[in-house]
C-alpha cells in the first residue's frame, strides 16, 4: 500500500476493476476442460481400483464334513438312477472368485441333462455347469419321496 495526496493506493488498483479480456483469435476454453488442467495428477494409475478390488468381500470356502458328504454323494446317486423323469432340483454351491480368494454362495434350479463324472460337473437343461466339488447341497422332491 502506498499513500499518494493522502490517499491510500494499491498496487494493482489501476487494473482491479478492468473487464475481462475476451481473445478475438482464440476460442474460449470450456469450463471442463479449463478445470482438467488444475485436476490433480494421477501418478498412481489404477490405485483406486485396486482399492475397491481389496475392498470387495468374498466369502469363504467351506468344506463339508464326512456325513455332509455321504449324504450329498447318495443324492447324487438317486439322481443317476432317475435321469429319465427329469426332476426339477436346486443346486447350492460354490463359485470361486475369478480375481481373489474366496468366492460367493448361488443357489440354481432347473433340472439335470448331464451327470458327466468324468468332468465332475452337473449339466442342467439351460446349460448352466456346476462342478461337483462345490456343491453344497441338492434338493429335489425326488429326494423326499425316496426317503
Amino acid at each position: 500500500m502506498v499513500r499518494r495526496n493522502n490517499e491510500e493506493y494499491h498496487r494493482y488498483d489501476d487494473i482491479l476493476h478492468l473487464p475481462h479480456h475476451v481473445s478475438s483469435v482464440h476460442p474460449q476454453m470450456p469450463l471442463a476442460e479449463r478445470a482438467a488442467q488444475f485436476a490433480p495428477f494421477a501418478a498412481l494409475t489404477g490405485h483406486g481400483d485396486a482399492i475397491r478390488e481389496t475392498a470387495r468381500i468374498t466369502d469363504a470356502y467351506i468344506r463339508l464334513d464326512e456325513d455332509s458328504r455321504e449324504s450329498l454323494d447318495g443324492k447324487l446317486s438317486i439322481l443317476q438312477e432317475h435321469m429319465d423323469r427329469h426332476p426339477p432340483i436346486t443346486i447350492t454351491f460354490f463359485r470361486p472368485d475369478a480375481r481373489k480368494e474366496g468366492g460367493a454362495y448361488e443357489s440354481v434350479s432347473g433340472t439335470v441333462r448331464k451327470v458327466d463324472t468324468w468332468k465332475r460337473k452337473l449339466v442342467l437343461a439351460d446349460g448352466t455347469e456346476v462342478p461337483m466339488e462345490y456343491i453344497m447341497d441338492m434338493d429335489s422332491e425326488l429326494f423326499w419321496e425316496l426317503d
